[in-house]
């Protein structure tokens, strides 16, 4: 099978049809016998993350890219859809175009010393959010103006000049000025306001995760001290911030915020992205925001952003094929439905479904 990149207008104009389709009101839920055809069969997946596992199986089938593997603990090697094989992954087919590609290899020669880059989930694994955050913001790294006009749009009043986008980055890694951690942004937006103050917006990313991640057994105090200094919270004990599925958005908002401490910039966001669909990220963020206190001056506000809102803003902004790719790729759910109506899956009988023993290693 081919290793070569198919170029963004290719696999996309032919959609731009489809993308005008009305979204489904829900995620399928798709039947055991659809994903184990697929290759993508995860007991443990719950309903987005298996509906998103068998999309991303379409993509890779739908560019023939061949499928990849992993490894289980009892060191036996499966099959899995939601995968790439080594060549394929070298060749770059987990982005969306050549230009994509050269940012990811320039960003992993470059990165900033301590920043963790999983490189094989990287490069192989379809349903990883790395290489999602890679496909939507590495055209608007190389195209400032537009980075310009897509933040104008999607977050008005925050950003009119867009500077700089760095992937994976922390001001400090383990400095006790920051959050003395190693908590770091899938990416960061570095520009001007619209009163020409230095201003910032730092992003995580999510895609199929539940936001139920491992967490560090310990929250480093200092994070405590940034959030009661700056009141971010109306009530902090009102939501366990160091727990699941709150504790990567509170490490990473104090992060955010140390850095508006330091002087480092004026102003600062913190955005979560994640697909609309997603009820597990979106029940977290709501949360969240309901607990802060974005009154305060010198404060850095959360900001929740679908994936859908910035797909649309991509296109809203003239990169229509992108847009459109991106759109095909992670939330065109038409296709999972699709997949589903050809099976012509039968009624469950109300029967327990039996299991094959779990393997002790499940892939991500």
């Amino acid at each position: 099978m081919s290793n070569q990149l198919v170029p963004i207008g290719t696999a996309s104009t032919a959609y731009a049809d489809h993308y005008m389709l009305p979204r489904l009101d829900v995620v399928p839920l798709v039947p055991e016998a659809v994903l184990r055809r697929h290759k993508v069969y995860v007991p443990t997946d719950l309903r987005f993350r298996s509906a998103a596992r068998l999309l991303q199986a379409l993509w890779r089938k739908d560019r023939n890219l061949s499928i990849g593997s992993y490894i289980d603990g009892n060191d036996k090697r499966h099959k899995l859809g939601s995968r790439l094989a080594p060549a394929n992954a070298a060749a770059g087919a987990n982005f969306l175009s050549p230009a994509i590609v050269e940012v990811v290899r320039r960003s992993l020669i470059f990165r900033e010393i301590g920043a963790l880059f999983e490189v094989e989930r990287l490069t192989s694994n379809l349903l990883s959010s790395m290489p999602l955050t890679f496909n939507l913001f590495a055209a608007l790294k190389l195209d400032l103006d537009a980075a310009s006009r897509f933040i104008a749009t999607l977050l008005p009043g925050t950003l009119v000049e867009v500077e700089d986008i760095r992937f994976e980055h922390s001001p400090g890694r383990g400095n006790a000025l920051f959050t003395g951690d190693y908590t770091a942004f899938d990416v960061i937006i570095r520009g001007r306001t619209p009163l020409g103050q230095r201003g910032f917006i730092a992003v995580e990313v999510k895609y199929s995760e539940g936001m139920f991640e491992p967490a560090p057994s310990v929250i480093n105090p200092r994070h405590f001290a940034i959030s009661n200094e700056a009141r971010l919270f109306v009530d902090l004990e009102a939501v366990e911030v160091s727990k699941s599925p709150y504790q990567q958005l509170f490490r990473e908002h104090c992060l955010a915020q140390s850095m508006l401490d330091a002087e480092l910039y004026d102003v600062g966001w913190f955005m979560l992205i994640g697909p609309n669909d997603n009820h597990l990220v979106q029940n977290a963020a709501k949360a969240y925001a309901d607990c802060l206190d974005q009154t305060q001056d010198g404060v850095v506000r959360f900001v929740n952003c679908t994936l859908e809102e910035c797909f649309d803003t991509m296109v809203e902004i003239g990169d229509r094929e992108l847009g459109f790719a991106l759109s095909r790729r992670y939330t065109d759910f038409h296709q999972v439905a699709g997949e589903i109506e050809l099976s012509a899956a039968p009624l469950p009988t109300g029967r327990s479904r039996g299991r094959t023993k779990k393997p002790a290693a499940l892939p991500a």
